[in-house]
């Protein structure tokens, strides 16, 4: 299953105290609540460029599977990450006491980041 493809968030749960526990100021999460950010995926085997676009904030971030790398967090932290592919659809990284987990169902990316026990959800559908 390739994970190639642009996604429009549709849902978010607990978007507003996961940015707080990650240091971002007020009115950045604020402004970012309401914006629906677009991921662009581009996958060419084990290898991932990732390019999520909320209003005029651009994170890129690419990355080989098994290979650690480094990886530009929400907060603009860069952090060495390490992403792990489970199956043929999922995607687990751990990064910084964070762990992202992005799991790909038909035309569905449901990406859930957990850190300690707050945990924040995250619905794309393909476009």
């Amino acid at each position: 299953m390739s994970f190639t493809g642009k996604y429009e968030l549709q849902s978010q749960e607990n978007f507003e105290p996961f940015m707080k526990a990650l240091g971002l100021p007020d009115d950045q999460i604020q402004k970012g609540k309401d914006l629906k950010s677009i991921s662009e995926i581009v996958q060419d085997g084990k290898k991932f460029k990732v390019t999520v676009t909320t209003g005029s904030k651009v994170l890129k971030n690419e990355f080989t599977i098994g290979e650690e790398c480094d990886m530009e967090m929400l907060n603009g932290e860069k952090v060495k990450a390490l992403v792990q592919m489970e199956g043929d659809n999922k995607l687990i990284a751990t990064l910084k006491g964070l762990k992202s987990v992005t799991e790909l169902n038909g035309d569905t990316i449901t990406h859930t980041l957990t850190m300690g026990d707050l945990t924040c959800k995250r619905i794309s559908k393909r476009i």
